[in-house]
């Protein structure tokens, strides 16, 4: 493992366990955290689900597009500010992790998440799953990566450090950068959902099952000790619960914002 990035902005890892939300809250909250990366330096990991199964499109995504997918049709249906392909959150933990750029190896987009999907892989093997990082790196992870060519769902591509078990995608990610800061955030499947039955989790392809309290209390400390930094509970403060509250019904519910693609 690398050693602890430069941590001068960074007093230590907040850590925030969020129960279920609906996606706008959820999408705003990850938002919320990279403006305060953005502008004090405060580093925050956050695990949160979802209230009842939700499509998440990528940024470029057309809305249209989600008629590719019919298993999915009666589901909420919300934009993330990352690119990239939908998600259907449901049996998966989600995580977000918004952090200040302050050393060079976190401002390298693909080397981001291949230490932070290692960290993953580690935690993992503590229930014998056996997970790598899918290496064929030809196919740049952009933000734009949403075109015909492309599946609609996420979990239906395959780009360089996804972890993958006996070559089926198990967990990915994405970014989205400001102001020095980089918000990268991403599911991790647990079991196949009846709203994307073509996709098997962990459950499916390993045999294992892994809660999702359990698999974010393991994969914590080893992302703070990749970041170097003392971790931190907390819960979100009343400030910042109604830049939620005001960002999601503003943005991420928007119905322009849904529609503009």
């Amino acid at each position: 493992m690398d050693g602890g990035c430069d941590d001068r902005l960074m007093p230590g890892l907040r850590l925030l366990i969020d129960p279920p939300a609906p996606g706008p809250w959820n999408m705003a909250v990850d938002d919320v955290l990279l403006d305060l990366a953005a502008a004090t330096g405060q580093a925050t990991l956050r695990f949160y689900q979802w209230q009842q199964p939700t499509l998440s499109l990528g940024y470029f995504q057309a809305l249209d597009n989600r008629r590719q997918h019919a298993a999915s049709q009666d589901c909420p249906v919300v934009r993330r500010a990352s690119g990239g392909g939908a998600i259907l959150h449901d049996r998966e933990l989600t995580y977000s992790l918004a952090i200040p750029q302050t050393s060079a190896r976190l401002a390298d987009v693909r080397h981001l998440y291949e230490l932070c999907h290692g960290t993953l892989i580690a935690a993992l093997a503590d229930y014998g799953v056996a997970a790598a990082l899918y290496r064929d790196c030809a196919q740049n992870k952009t933000d734009d990566t949403s075109s015909a060519a492309h599946p609609f769902l996420c979990f239906q591509r395959r780009t360089c450090f996804d972890v993958v078990i006996d070559g089926a995608k198990i967990a990915g990610s994405a970014q989205r950068r400001r102001r020095g800061a980089v918000l990268q955030h991403g599911s991790v499947l647990l079991g196949r959902s009846p709203q994307a039955p073509e996709l098997p989790g962990i459950q499916e392809v390993a045999a294992v099952g892994v809660g999702a309290a359990d698999l974010a209390q393991g994969w914590t400390p080893r992302l703070a000790e990749l970041l170097n930094l003392p971790v931190a509970s907390e819960n979100l403060g009343a400030e910042e619960r109604s830049r939620v509250e005001a960002l999601s019904l503003r943005r991420f519910a928007a119905v322009d914002r849904l529609e503009r693609r």
